[in-house]
């Protein structure tokens, strides 16, 4: 069952996602998920087995330039995630289907995403469930 996700997911959702952004702490991902579960530019999807939360994506509109885009806005898949032992039995593709249905109710033509360059199981992902490969980069800091 996936449904969109209320503030009080946050801390649930977090629980998955500092297993992809471990750079964070679960606290300053809840404050942002509870945030973005209210903004009205973006939505957060969960899916439920059980009663249990086994998986969440994050999508957002973008106004800026999206790679590979015409329009604006764009849907952005800012983040999706499916625990090990749910993987590879459809409920990734089911929660993205929920985001793109969304943009598409926000008036969105084109949906996008991106990874890591060394990320191969979100690349694969991402081809497997339609998307391009438009672009590749790799960006630069320098302190000055």
């Amino acid at each position: 069952m996936i449904h969109k996700a209320m503030p009080k997911d946050a801390l649930t959702i977090a629980g998955l996602a500092i297993q992809m952004w471990p750079d964070n702490t679960i606290e300053e991902l809840a404050k942002e998920f509870e945030k973005l579960t209210i903004s009205e530019g973006s939505a957060i999807f969960i899916c439920l087995i059980e009663n249990q939360v086994i998986g969440f994506a994050q999508c957002q509109l973008r106004h800026d330039y999206v790679e590979g885009t015409e329009s604006s806005p764009v849907g952005y898949l800012e983040g999706i995630y499916v625990c090990e032992e749910y993987r590879k039995e459809g409920y990734a593709k089911e929660l993205l289907a929920k985001c793109e249905e969304w943009a598409k109710e926000k008036g969105c033509s084109e949906f996008a995403s991106d990874c890591e360059l060394t990320n191969d199981v979100s690349f694969r992902f991402h081809l497997n469930v339609g998307f391009t490969e438009e672009n590749r980069i790799i960006c630069f800091t320098k302190k000055i």
